[in-house]
């Protein structure tokens, strides 16, 4: 039987050449091909040394680095499931990931190997070790669904859950993509994501991994560096922020996207103004695709073909969607409705939450994604936003997507998020919290009345409230439950 292990797969599509470079930084440090594969072998052998088996969790809370990734790759050669973490967790947050995924190995910095009953240590100590240790060479047998990682999601509306990925899932996800956006060997990936998330650690260095390309390895989104290496580099991907801070910067140009080929942007809705401006700017379709933590990539704009602002393209070649009603029945284009998904990308379920897998898969295996969505007539998909964020007025369905669209479209805003507030009278009523741009004097009666011919009355806001900046996480996307908690009690609907 051939093993399964992504590793395998992953030294299969290494570069003839192992001296070629992997991971690189502005600094001059790096690590070729032939370099990573005995550092990650030798993390094995101490991962091994401290009783690490296969199957167990090895929990990672690090900041972003070369030996970090090695670190990734060692877990997957023994067959242990990689656990990595937000740096931004508390110790707090961080005893509840402990407490449910029980991990036998903590890979935390200084300042927290004393926090918790279960053994830890640092990267550096763990780094050190390892270059006094034998490499381990061999890579562990292992099943299309055995487990390789668990990523926990947001936890924005409960308890974290943390998605099972299995080496099946993260493969075929990882093949797929390299095929459908024709991944070059020659290659070279400008990174400047966090490595605890799907999109850095798995799209990203997957990518990378397996086209046998070259990597420039940002420690965190340096717009400059950005701009200095773009001459440099053939593919980007990154959040939307990525995107409007580079159109910002004044060293912005086409000339400085040159030798690329590719700009991809996810994790959060590219705004279609940032869309078109970097149309007009570099000549180039920034190709924005649709995933989630429980599958990886899910949908994505053609490579060849048109781009269109506001979609996410269609679905993988080996992915199944289907836009649904509450009770799992397919819609008809032009319907808004769940997303639902299936395909060989989706996760082996929810770590000890039975009930809640469950509860998000239907009987036929699709999978609930909780995002409103509507498909045209050829099967472009496009995210209106989370059912959870659905607002009903008067039992009228309100998009907040189809409205942020309207407003941040309007001269002199930045960008918008729009929620429901609870209502005695409408059940709930449609509030906007707009950031203005820095010269912009716009006030609630303006934006009121440039959106009144746009919008059904019904959908449009009964109050404006200006923000200096949205509240994100991590990867970019606008925290609404937070704006929500911040706006109970003291937000009052104007009348009309």
């Amino acid at each position: 039987m051939t093993n399964a292990n992504l590793y395998a797969l992953f030294q299969s599509r290494f570069p003839a050449d192992l001296n070629k470079i992997f991971l690189q930084q502005e600094d001059g440090a790096g690590l070729t091909y032939g370099e990573m594969d005995r550092l990650s072998a030798e993390l094995a052998a101490i991962l091994t040394a401290r009783a690490v088996r296969k199957g167990d969790r090895v929990l990672v809370q690090v900041e972003k680095s070369m030996t970090a990734v090695c670190l990734y790759l060692a877990c997957l050669r023994i067959g242990a499931v990689y656990l990595p973490l937000n740096t931004a967790y508390t110790v707090k947050e961080v005893a509840y990931f402990i407490d449910n995924a029980r991990p036998v190995l903590l890979i935390v910095a200084p300042e927290f190997v004393e926090s918790y009953s279960v053994p830890g240590c640092t990267l550096d100590e763990l780094a050190a070790a390892a270059g006094r240790c034998p490499p381990l060479t061999q890579i562990a047998e292992m099943a299309a669904d055995d487990l390789a990682a668990i990523l926990y999601t947001s936890g924005t509306t409960g308890r974290s859950k943390g998605a099972m990925l299995s080496h099946g899932n993260l493969a075929s996800n990882a093949l797929t993509l390299g095929k459908i956006w024709q991944w070059q060997q020659d290659d070279i990936l400008l990174h400047a994501l966090p490595i605890f998330h799907v999109h850095g650690l798995f799209v990203a260095l997957h990518c990378a991994l397996l086209g046998g390309s070259s990597v420039w390895f940002l420690p965190r989104l340096d717009v400059d560096a950005l701009i200095r290496l773009l001459p440099r580099s053939t593919v980007l991907m990154g959040v939307p922020t990525f995107y409007s801070r580079l159109l910002e910067h004044p060293e912005f140009s086409g000339q400085i996207c040159r030798n690329m080929r590719l700009f991809i942007s996810g994790s959060a809705p590219l705004l279609n103004e940032i869309f078109h401006q970097f149309e007009t700017v570099t000549g180039q379709c920034i190709l924005e695709r649709y995933g989630m933590t429980e599958a990886g990539m899910i949908t994505s704009n053609p490579y060849d073909g048109a781009r269109i602002a506001g979609t996410v393209g269609f679905p993988l070649p080996d992915v199944t969607v289907r836009i649904a009603d509450g009770d799992g029945s397919p819609l008809p284009p032009g319907e808004t409705g769940i997303l639902e998904y299936n395909g060989p990308n989706l996760f082996q379920g929810y770590w000890e939450m039975p009930e809640k897998t469950r509860e998000d898969m239907r009987a036929d295996g699709f999978f609930i994604s909780g995002d409103m969505a509507v498909a045209d007539e050829d099967g472009r998909i496009s995210i209106v936003g989370r059912a959870k964020d659905l607002i009903i007025a008067g039992g009228f369905n309100i998009y907040p997507k189809e409205i942020e669209a309207v407003i941040d479209q309007l001269p002199g805003v930045r960008e918008s998020a729009v929620i429901g507030c609870p209502d005695p009278d409408l059940g709930e009523f449609v509030v906007a919290i707009v950031v203005r741009e820095e010269d912009s004097s716009l006030t609630e009666p303006d934006i009121l009345a440039q959106i009144s011919g746009d919008l059904a009355r019904f959908k449009q806001p009964r109050r404006i409230i200006f923000r200096d900046s949205l509240p994100r996480n991590t990867m970019g996307k606008v925290q609404k439950n937070i704006l929500r908690n911040d706006l109970k009690g003291p937000v009052i609907r104007n009348s009309g």
